[in-house]
């Protein structure tokens, strides 16, 4: 459409505003409001409406919404003293007033398909993984440099998403084609057949730079997660890893929970392998003898329907090897040997996988025992993606049986920073907990424990360490008070029997503390 007012043009198909001949420079978020002020000019347009419409209904402040307004003024020769087309009404919104003439496109030209903005392509069907798209940020500063910035960091938010694979990411080239334009974010979701959309906006302040991002399911237009990041304008390359690693650390466990949140919603004659991975790792992270059943049972039942599916293979060999570790195995053998099956599956299917890799690592330090195979895997694992709580969780633990307890804490520690809510927390801290046991840092023992068994308080690990470092510290009476607490969810508990179960070989003050305690050898 081609709107025409005094000796203005403003064209909606080519995005332009033009004075005669002329071409009028503006942002893309002028010409949106000037679009909207122009379509609806048969009312008042309150500020509800413009920030649903212009900012999708994010939190905007009366000033910035007065400079675009004046901005859009100057660039039609208006100003806010004349007012002679945009008018302002106190406490009741704004109106163009101008008189317009509406009529096809520019004369003497052919009206073209552009495939930006064509809304008859075609539906694209949704992948078979959770698949999500990252739109251009808007850039609200006014500031030609922090586009720059704001495309640099949808790059980074990009690449690190595509580093899941288990996510399926839109390609830059193609989500930059929303780039200044007011989107529709079901179109969006649909022209580029994706469930998931991550849009934003950079302001700039003094000194300071302040990135909003907000996660949208595009089949509902539902909010999934927002929030705000402000962080000091200095170099700006660090500053785009900086806040793309905080993006993606708060949204990559957002997605998979809702992924699961569907699955488990689904009938069961309509799940496929993946849903039924997806279903299982709830019951894997609780890690009780119940959980860890239904985990394994829906594993196997993934496999049979898809045996290529190699990541459902690495949570089953981790749920093999923790129902061995956690003393719920009626025949350890026989786990040991699942859980060394799985773990050759995964890599034989993909050994490139970082989550596989995370997984199997663990796994195999605990059933295998090859110290040094074990921490390439997980090396490389946190190499390919650095940015998953998983990667660097495995990482922990594999580096903390392997003896190395100081860098399994910086593994743990770099894992709770980039998921400080993630279901399988409790592990981190029981990890965190027996490396400081083994670093004779007792108080900083009993406290990670103490936090496993808060996010966890089923987990007989949690309150094992605790328990150890409590008599470490001579606090015998709550030490026997937890190791009581600890033998009511693992009755069968032994020193011998715990040692056998794997991975203990370098947690020679843990078992001092059981010793210590008096427990069972």
């Amino acid at each position: 459409m081609r709107y025409q007012f005094e000796a203005y043009a403003l064209d909606t198909d080519l995005r332009e505003l033009r004075r005669g001949a002329d071409v009028v420079s503006i942002a893309p978020q002028v010409f949106d409001l000037l679009d909207y002020l122009i379509r609806h000019r048969d009312r008042v347009v309150s500020k509800d409406d413009l920030i649903n419409a212009i900012w999708n209904g994010r939190s905007v402040s009366d000033a910035a919404l007065t400079t675009r307004l004046n901005v859009a003024r100057t660039a039609v020769g208006d100003s806010g003293d004349v007012q002679r087309l945009i008018k302002t009404l106190p406490r009741k919104g704004f109106r163009f007033v101008g008189t317009v003439r509406e009529d096809g496109r520019p004369s003497g030209t052919v009206p073209i398909p552009n495939e930006r903005t064509d809304l008859a392509s075609p539906t694209l069907a949704l992948p078979d993984k959770p698949s999500i798209a990252v739109l251009p940020f808007q850039n609200m500063s006014g500031d030609p440099e922090q586009e720059y910035f704001a495309d640099g960091m949808v790059e980074e938010i990009t690449t690190a998403l595509s580093r899941f694979k288990w996510l399926f990411v839109i390609a830059r080239n193609s989500s930059f084609t929303f780039k200044g334009q007011a989107v529709d974010i079901k179109e969006v979701g649909r022209r580029l057949g994706v469930r998931y959309v991550l849009e934003g906006s950079v302001r700039k302040a003094p000194g300071k730079v302040r990135i909003a991002g907000q996660l949208i399911d595009a089949a509902t237009n539902t909010h999934i997660w927002a929030d705000t990041f402000e962080r000091d304008l200095t170099d700006i390359f660090a500053l785009q890893d900086e806040v793309a690693i905080a993006v993606v650390s708060a949204i990559q466990p957002r997605l998979l929970r809702e992924e699961i949140g569907m699955a488990a919603r689904r009938p069961p004659d309509d799940l496929r392998a993946y849903d039924l991975l997806l279903r299982a790792m709830p019951h894997a992270h609780r890690a009780t003898r119940e959980g860890l059943t239904e985990a394994k049972r829906l594993i196997h039942h993934a496999l049979e329907l898809d045996p290529r599916l190699g990541f459902a293979a690495s949570v089953g060999s981790l749920c093999h090897s923790l129902y061995v570790t956690l003393g719920y195995s009626t025949d350890p053998h026989l786990d040991r040997k699942e859980a060394i099956r799985l773990i050759r599956l995964a890599l034989s299917i993909d050994d490139n996988d970082p989550g596989i890799l995370a997984n199997v690592a663990v796994a195999s330090a605990f059933m295998i025992g090859d110290p040094q195979g074990e921490m390439e895997m997980a090396d490389r694992s946190v190499a390919l993606n650095p940015n998953s709580f998983d990667g660097w969780l495995g990482r922990g633990w594999v580096y903390r049986i392997a003896g190395e307890p100081e860098e399994a804490i910086r593994s743990f520690t770099r894992a709770n920073r980039l998921s400080p809510v993630d279901p399988q927390l409790h592990r981190s801290f029981i990890g965190m907990a027996m490396a400081f046991i083994e670093l004779e840092r007792f108080d900083d023992a009993v406290e990670a424990a103490k936090r496993s068994l808060r996010q966890n308080p089923t987990h007989s690990a949690g309150h094992r360490c605790l328990a150890c470092a409590l008599a470490h510290l001579g606090r015998d009476k709550e030490a026997r008070e937890v190791a009581a607490q600890m033998l009511e969810l693992d009755p069968a508990f032994t020193i011998s029997g715990y040692i056998a179960r794997g991975g203990q070989a370098n947690a020679k003050l843990l078992i001092d503390g059981f010793r210590k305690l008096g427990l069972p050898e």
